[in-house]
């Protein structure tokens, strides 16, 4: 019992150090699953959404603590009990947002490794396992040093993870793991698969169908129904509105959806990819927007345009709450509607700027490390 109770220590405590430390790398994109979860559709916590952020650098602080706390062997009957109500709670939550297909993504390790809702809930069950074994053989977890250095560890592991949080809240994440990091063309990134020469998912379509006289209703897939040729059936009709896709077989898929930038409904996005530079300031919601972060975006925004560097605003927001939040900040900016979701995942920051060579990002930078027009030509060199 003490080597399996060993065993699940090491794995446990560094699996949610390891969690926690890869969400405290993005606390903001975390944030955002945590407002899917609080949708009036999922969880339906609507008033949880403005402590959001909060909520996130709180819990993924708290995932780093308790999973050193374990290695530690620092106050491990209360340790253990947190371990527990919190595994208890994910796994229900992974398992209602898999099985009813709410959140598509649980977020457990931020964009670095993205899992399936089943996935997160496998994981969340086999740690629910490891736990219980911890639980029930917790007079084994014998401490690590001494009371006062196992605190001073503790603390300064608190101290470290609000540096950390603070840090990146405050400019951007330190690794970022999605499909706009510095390097990729965004062009690229929306290619299908067969745009780009590999093999694609393949998807099964099936069809609900209703017996007429009894009332019976049956689901068959799509190959059924054409090689048994049901339509001829006239005693079953089908319920269009019940019909479904499954994925049946992985493959590439395009990680960057949805991207298009409109100004007055005309699409300039293939515009802005073939330039040979662009600058985008990036707001998803200008009512978050920071108001000195305006002021200095436009400043550059102004700068680079006349060292040849065309930009422009990218936001979700509606034109007169564009217009209200621009005069608050004493800018006018031309701007540009996109996908609020396809913002968010661009840049980290409310207002954040992302400069394009040819629809490559060769740059981005919070709205408190705005960069010169000097840093933007030496990027595009």
């Amino acid at each position: 019992m003490n080597f399996i109770t060993q065993v699940s220590r090491v794995v446990v405590g560094i699996l949610f150090i390891f969690s926690g430390l890869i969400k405290l790398n993005d606390p903001m994109g975390f944030a955002f699953k945590l407002h899917d979860y609080f949708a009036p559709d999922v969880l339906n916590l609507p008033f949880l959404d403005p402590w959001a952020l909060s909520l996130a650098v709180f819990i993924v602080i708290f995932e780093v603590v308790v999973g050193v706390s374990l290695l530690l062997g620092y106050r491990v009957k209360l340790t253990v009990w947190l371990l527990l109500l919190m595994i208890v709670f994910f796994t229900f939550l992974t398992f209602y947002s898999a099985y009813f297909n709410k959140v598509t993504d649980c977020g457990c390790f931020g964009d670095a490794i993205p899992l399936t809702p089943w996935q997160s809930f496998y994981k969340d069950l086999a740690l629910l396992i490891l736990i219980l074994i911890l639980f029930v053989g917790q007079r084994h977890l014998r401490p690590l040093f001494n009371l006062r250095i196992r605190f001073g560890i503790i603390f300064g592991v608190l101290v470290l993870c609000g540096w950390i949080a603070n840090h990146v809240l405050n400019h951007l994440p330190f690794k970022d793991f999605r499909a706009y990091a510095i390097g990729k063309n965004i062009e690229r990134g929306m290619m299908s698969a067969e745009e780009i020469g590999v093999e694609g998912p393949i998807y099964e379509t099936f069809y609900v169908l209703k017996n007429v006289d009894s009332g019976e209703e049956m689901e068959i897939s799509g190959t059924r129904y054409v090689d048994e040729k049901w339509w001829e059936k006239k005693d079953w009709e089908m319920l269009s509105d019940k019909t479904r896709s499954v994925k049946v077989k992985d493959g590439y898929e395009p990680p960057i959806h949805d991207f298009s930038i409109s100004v007055d409904g005309e699409d300039i996005t293939w515009e802005v990819l073939q330039s040979p530079s662009y600058l985008m300031i990036i707001a998803y919601d200008i009512d978050e927007a920071s108001l000195e972060g305006l002021k200095r975006t436009e400043q550059l925004l102004d700068a680079a345009d006349q060292a040849g560097i065309p930009g422009i605003l990218m936001t979700a927001s509606l034109k007169d709450r564009i217009t209200e939040v621009q005069n608050a900040a004493g800018t006018d900016m031309p701007y540009a509607i996109t996908d609020a979701t396809t913002l968010k995942t661009i840049v980290r920051s409310v207002p954040g700027v992302v400069l394009l060579k040819e629809g490559t990002i060769v740059g981005k930078w919070h709205h408190n490390d705005t960069p010169s027009v000097e840093e933007l030509m030496e990027r595009l060199q």
